[in-house]
């Protein structure tokens, strides 16, 4: 067995982000652009109005007093409206502002009486409630860095410079293959022996969490040949495979053999860590394989601590779980010199461990919002001891 640090160590060390892709912008989201992004065109394009109003020549009012109105000019409009001395244009917001008119005031500022525009703003000043041209951006300016991943603004700021395509990493396609024959699912009637099949839902729910959209779901019986086949398959089509259950050194766990079988080079095999204790992983021409537990806590608490971060990294992004202290509300001891992952719930500035730590149990991850590693060196932890906290994803 290893220890975790040196697992961790070893996954970074052969996991590398994928090629670049060309994506439309308008199904970039969520990605991480892989070069610098420049600028079409200025924006605004023109000299833009910021509201619904009238423009006009502030040193005319100012001499003048009134002015006379003459034309309006649309939104979306090229208008040959031309703004003679003394005069005012009706504007709306987003229209180009007419050759000349330096401000901008605002339709509920004025007093209309026929085609005689009395203004009364006080606080009105030269160059008000105009968007100046290339105030946002100039053209051929970075618009946003390569490394930056896509949001929905940084989407709509793209598309407003006037970029149609990105360069991006694409997110990574990943197999998900549970095994065994005691397996039923959901909804069929179950046989003495038999379980309903609950990790291939939890996750491919994580993936899809995540922004994975490329997800295989498969099966195999507890049988050499057939999961060598199926993971024969799934490594020809994806970059990461998630296999469940069969990772022990059991007369019926072949996840291993398989795995050599198909020409994957194991990395390590069983760390000193509960859960999760049997972790595979190993690497085929660049196609990583992880060989989770089959007690489905201990399959999300991998996938998790080792498998989330390992996607990140495919997809771009260097994101690990958000890691700090806190300290444990009440004391804890376990009973081997193995780092402990517990189920908790972080609150009100402490962290405790949720009831029912127990591998199969799985309404205590349910109900958890982080992990709290508990280091192999240390057996008794006493309550107020600050420990590492590590807080699961939350999306939408």
């Amino acid at each position: 067995m290893i220890p975790v640090t040196e697992a961790r160590k070893i996954i970074k060390e052969h996991t590398f982000t994928l090629p670049p892709v060309t994506l439309n912008i308008a199904k970039a989201i969520g990605h991480v652009l892989a070069e610098d992004v420049y600028a079409s065109c200025d924006i605004p394009p023109f000299h833009q109005s910021a509201m619904d109003g009238y423009a006009f020549v502030f040193a005319d009012w100012k001499n003048k007093g009134s002015l006379l109105i003459n034309g309006e000019v649309p939104a979306g409009t090229e208008s040959n409206v031309s703004l003679s001395p003394g005069k005012a244009v009706r504007i709306f917001t987003g229209a180009a502002v007419p050759e000349g008119a330096d401000t901008v005031v605002m339709q509920e500022k004025v007093n209309r009486e026929g085609e005689q525009l009395f203004i009364e703003d006080e606080l009105l000043e030269e160059g008000k409630n105009i968007r100046r041209r290339g105030t946002e951006i100039r053209k051929g300016d970075l618009a946003l860095p390569g490394g930056t991943t896509l949001t929905p603004a940084g989407v709509g700021f793209l598309s407003g410079v006037g970029i149609a395509k990105v360069r991006v990493y694409p997110r990574p396609s990943v197999a998900v293959i549970v095994t065994g024959n005691e397996l039923q699912s959901p909804g069929e009637p179950l046989q003495h022996g038999q379980i309903y099949e609950s990790n291939s839902f939890m996750l491919r729910s994580a993936l899809l969490e995540m922004g994975v959209e490329n997800i295989m779901v498969d099966g195999a019986k507890d049988n050499l040949d057939e999961l060598t086949a199926v993971l024969r398959k799934t490594l020809n089509h994806n970059d990461v495979v998630l296999l469940t259950g069969g990772v022990s050194v059991g007369d019926y766990d072949f996840v291993v053999e398989a795995s050599g079988n198909c020409g994957v080079q194991t990395l390590f095999h069983r760390l000193k860590q509960r859960p999760g204790k049997p972790l595979y992983f190993g690497k085929k021409e660049g196609k990583l394989v992880f060989g989770l537990p089959g007690n489905p806590s201990s399959v999300l608490t991998c996938f998790y601590e080792y498998v989330w971060t390992t996607l990140e990294t495919l997809a771009g992004r260097e994101r690990k779980l958000t890691a700090f202290r806190a300290p444990l509300s009440t004391a804890f001891s376990k009973k081997n010199a193995l780092t402990h992952f517990l189920k908790g719930v972080y609150k009100n500035g402490e962290v405790t461990p949720s009831a029912g730590q127990e591998s199969f149990r799985l309404g205590s991850f349910a109900r958890a919002n982080c992990l709290i590693q508990l280091n192999e060196e240390v057996r008794d932890y006493k309550k107020g001891e600050e420990v590492e906290v590590h807080l699961l994803p939350v999306y939408g």
